[in-house]
């Protein structure tokens, strides 16, 4: 039995979405995210009002048409080290006294993913009604983590006789037939499709409602949630899908002289249950699992305020991870051994993720006329357990702050094209343990080398982490009717 990790991921239809909060976008289309994402209570343009407060497009009459399309380049960076073991599972003690290790990183080879989104609003502006349809890529993220081969052994005692010590070696990236994980792909989307209704009270107050469907796809290499074989190790999956459901509700206030705020809750979306299938290194069938993935609720609270010159938006949110099936348990599965106890099958409960708080910053200058220049900053708090980061390096969800620049030419009274940079980083590595289920233990226990076994089965002396930088260039165009 190997070692074990949780791999996360999300797709998008065709096209791979790299989140930057969580494991979701931080904002949508060219114009959203330049603002950094904020929307809540501030409606600057129509995407980012249907994906973060329903309520606010009472704002827009006549009908008004987005299409945006962005590229986007993510670089996480995975690495691990671990002291080297004998064939006797003792580690190597070098001519110096200290154990011998083994460390290496690898970079994910992803390429580059397109990121589409569409939107439509519409009303008469002599009408308390408005109404809008949305597609957007709301979550995803996916990783390409090269199997690391220069390794110094395998778990049946033999040498390797390739091995080079003088080149790094990455322990988590090694063969499975070494103890590692060996290539690490992962594939996540999910597609959100919203029906918006938006009833303006008041000329100062308005409410609105969204019913949302959703479609998500998964695929995992290695699977860490199907039962590995003795022999042949974890399963690559075939690619999983579900279909889900959910909604969200909003208030806008208007004060109709410049100061602007709303409150949003988007529900969970509730999903269907993954069914995988796929085979095991030696080409056998592996056991077709069934694995529930709900997208989280969000709770969103933003202000705006607008003069001639400027408009500033600022949003808070809170990702509800902690008490959404998929991401609320974390650790290893456990069975019955047959003799009255427990023990590890070597398959992951969940990605154990903890709740997030985001906040989200803009301003658009509006000091040329028909070209608005827009700043954003997003701050992300992590939601991985440092403990826990082994079962999701194949979803680095790390991104602590994103820096955004955009900007906008309004051709006609028709016709308004957007551009967005982006720019995220992880603000440094995100670092715990390399975790063995065989290694679990009722209590952890500390040695020379650092803590070893536990629940977790953590591996002494060994480290694991993941940081990762996101770069998204967006181009958007914006028809009124």
């Amino acid at each position: 039995m190997k070692k074990n990790y949780l791999t996360l991921v999300l797709a998008f239809v065709s096209s791979i979405v790299f989140a930057q909060s969580g494991h979701l976008m931080q904002g949508i289309g060219a114009v959203n995210m330049s603002m950094g994402g904020a929307a809540t209570g501030k409606a600057i343009d129509i995407s980012g009002a249907l994906q973060w407060n329903p309520a606010s497009i009472s704002e827009y009459s006549g009908t008004k048409i987005g299409l945006d399309v962005g590229m986007m380049f993510s670089s996480p960076t995975l690495s691990s080290s671990m002291p080297m073991m004998d064939a006797t599972g003792q580690p190597v003690i070098g001519p110096d006294g200290k154990p011998v290790m083994l460390s290496g990183s690898v970079d994910s080879d992803k390429g580059v993913s397109p990121l589409p989104s569409a939107a439509i609003v519409w009303g008469k502006e002599d009408s308390k009604h408005t109404f809008g349809v949305s597609i957007f890529g709301v979550s995803g993220f996916g990783v390409d983590f090269a199997e690391d081969t220069n390794n110094p052994g395998y778990l049946d005692g033999t040498g390797n006789p390739n091995y080079d010590p003088s080149k790094p070696f990455s322990p988590i990236s090694g063969p499975q037939s070494a103890g590692g994980f060996g290539h690490i792909e992962s594939n996540y989307m999910l597609l959100q499709v919203g029906f918006t209704w938006a009833y303006q009270i008041t000329e100062n107050f308005s409410i609105g409602i969204e019913p949302t469907i959703n479609y998500q796809s998964l695929e995992i290499s290695p699977n860490p949630l199907v039962s590995p074989s003795m022999t042949a190790g974890y399963s690559k999956s075939e690619t999983a899908s579900a279909i889900g459901y959910g909604g969200q509700v909003g208030i806008y206030y208007d004060s109709k002289s410049g100061f602007t705020a709303g409150v949003s809750y988007k529900s969970k979306q509730y999903m269907a249950d993954f069914s995988f299938e796929g085979k095991y290194l030696d080409g056998s069938d592996a056991p077709k699992t069934d694995f529930t993935m709900n997208f989280p609720a969000i709770a969103s609270f933003g202000v705006g305020y607008s003069t001639k010159i400027f408009d500033i938006a600022i949003d808070y949110r809170r990702v509800f991870y902690s008490s959404t099936e998929g991401f609320d348990k974390s650790g290893w599965a456990m069975v019955d051994n047959g003799a009255g106890g427990v023990m590890p099958n070597g398959t992951v409960e969940g990605f154990g993720w903890e709740d997030m708080n985001i906040i989200s910053a803009g301003i658009q200058l509006n000091l040329i006329e028909k070209l608005p220049i827009r700043l954003g900053y997003t701050y992300n708090s992590n939601p991985v357990d440092e403990e826990l980061i082994m079962y999701s390096v194949s979803a680095p969800a790390i991104i602590k702050n994103a820096f955004q620049f955009g900007l906008g030419y309004e051709f006609s009274e028709h016709w308004t094209v957007n551009g967005l940079f982006h720019y995220g980083t992880s603000g440094g590595k995100t670092t715990g343990q390399m975790l063995n289920p065989m290694l679990i233990s009722p209590e952890e226990v500390d040695t020379p080398m650092g803590p070893m076994g536990g629940p977790l089965g953590k591996i002494p002396g060994s480290e694991v982490s993941v940081e990762m930088t996101t770069m998204l260039i967006t181009v958007g165009i914006q028809y009124t009717l």
